[in-house]
């Protein structure tokens, strides 16, 4: 009986001990807004864009200027944050591709090795393939040879796009009592069309400050004006998500991290290589770890994502994943040692019915990019596509933009950024002197080593990633 008693004893102990190293772990939560570019938050200093909400994640928390997406879309960007890897390294590019089988990724390690329930839910997380109904002979296939594993890989998948509180609400219901959780929050906004208005109203068009890659045309300011809105309309979505923690109790032990997927859906942004289109915001609040109002120009990478949840988690990441875990930097450990280079793949965008001989860059494009502290390189290998916007190719800013080239009384800047065809293979860009990346410095004698020294860094990226594409250098 004795003998009997202690082996309970210690399996009760055992139990126990499990449950309080699980209850240790802080839940973490992903808040991914569609198609939002840095700096367009106030937190980021922004006077046209008012998101007191989301400000309130960076005064709490960590802000963070140089993040960037492992590509200019959504399903290769997310599939670099769900994996710790290129999309080019495991095969995503576009909705034809569900997140191969033999890919370990995210929610496998968290689920398996620190007892994580692991759930999606919000807007689609764009990586289980197209869903048959709207891709009947692609996701047929996918049903046929049972491509799908996103169900086999979480605890909680939302069969249904449902708005954020509600999503976290549902998802919170079925997390078991004193297990740690993760959950990957997708919004709809930002993504166009832009219909959402903050509680402020539409902001002025006429008192915008247009980006310096733009024109100033009236149709860019009044998108811009409806993009902003929605950018507000997000900020009451987070600040109801945050409710629902505190009201909740969990505050204290929930990391959030808010980022954007990529980057916003205007000329040089979405699906370009250029930074409005790959470098998002990131704010992440972790109380009593990260220390409030911090803010942090080291280069993050997409691939940086899974690793460092991870060690927050308690695990090691696997050698396979590229990304680096800046979980020190998060504690502001000294013996951080940051990125020398950010590497971002330009895929497929298509798949919309508009193909056709002239194929256009927001349908299909192939293109890396390294960026450095502080030079940019751009490798276009299909440079004969002309240039068009993702999602707004028929909106005021581009018609408007397209009819002023017609006209001739575009600027040449912009001439050359948008109209030029073929582009160059190469672009290089200086970043300090030339922040919006319209003077390509690639046949200039003084970057040559800089040219090469991004080339090499490129190559070697494109031969680790087993890269389709032909390098820069032999």
């Amino acid at each position: 009986m004795n003998k009997k008693i202690t082996i309970v004893l210690f399996a009760l102990l055992l139990y126990l001990l499990s449950n309080l190293s699980w209850a240790a772990k802080p839940n973490i939560l992903l808040l991914l807004a569609d198609d939002l570019s840095y700096p367009f938050l106030s937190a980021y200093g922004n006077k046209d864009v008012r998101t007191p909400n989301i400000d309130r994640l960076a005064a709490e928390g960590m802000r963070f200027d140089r993040m960037f997406a492992t590509s200019p879309a959504c399903v290769p960007a997310r599939v670099g944050l769900m994996t710790g890897r290129s999309p080019v390294a495991v095969r995503m590019g576009r909705f034809t591709s569900p997140l191969p089988s033999d890919i370990v990724a995210l929610p496998d390690l968290l689920r398996e090795q620190a007892g994580y329930y692991f759930g999606v839910g919000g807007r689609d997380y764009h990586l289980d393939g197209p869903a048959t109904s709207t891709a009947p002979v692609v996701g047929g296939i996918l049903d046929q040879f049972d491509l799908r594993t996103f169900a086999d890989r979480v605890d909680y998948v939302q069969s249904t796009s449902l708005n954020p509180s509600t999503a976290l609400t549902t998802f919170l219901d079925t997390v078991p009592s004193g297990t740690p959780w993760f959950f990957w929050l997708s919004f709809d906004s930002v993504h166009y069309p832009w219909t959402g208005i903050g509680p402020l109203g539409m902001p002025d068009p006429a008192k915008l400050t247009v980006p310096g890659y733009l024109p100033d045309l009236p149709g860019v300011r009044n998108d811009l004006a409806k993009h902003i809105a929605e950018i507000e309309y997000l900020d009451l979505s987070v600040r109801n998500v945050l409710n629902i923690l505190s009201q909740r109790g969990l505050t204290n032990n929930t990391v959030v991290v808010f980022m954007g997927d990529n980057g916003m859906s205007f000329p040089h942004g979405k699906t370009t290589l250029y930074d409005p289109g790959t470098n998002v915001p990131m704010l992440i609040r972790w109380p009593g770890t990260v220390t409030r109002g911090r803010t942090t120009k080291e280069l993050i990478s997409g691939e940086d994502f899974a690793p460092t949840v991870l060690e927050i988690a308690g695990v090691t990441p696997p050698e396979v994943m590229s990304g680096v875990s800046f979980l020190k930097l998060l504690k502001n450990d000294s013996s951080y040692i940051g990125r020398k280079y950010v590497f971002t793949a330009r895929a497929t965008h298509g798949g919309d019915g508009r193909m056709h001989p002239n194929i256009a860059t927001s349908t299909f494009d192939m293109a890396r990019s390294v960026r450095s502290e502080n030079f940019k390189l751009i490798y276009n290998t299909t440079p004969h596509q002309p240039v068009e916007p993702a999602d707004t190719f028929n909106d005021p800013s581009w018609l408007e933009m397209k009819a002023a080239f017609a006209a001739g009384s575009l600027a040449s800047k912009f001439v050359k950024a948008y109209f030029t065809k073929p582009r160059p293979i190469y672009e290089l860009y200086k970043l300090d002197t030339d922040p919006n990346e319209m003077t390509n410095l690639s046949g200039n004698p003084q970057y040559a080593q800089t040219l090469l020294e991004l080339k090499r860094a490129m190559t070697e990226k494109m031969v680790l990633d087993w890269d389709y594409l032909p390098a820069p250098l032999k």
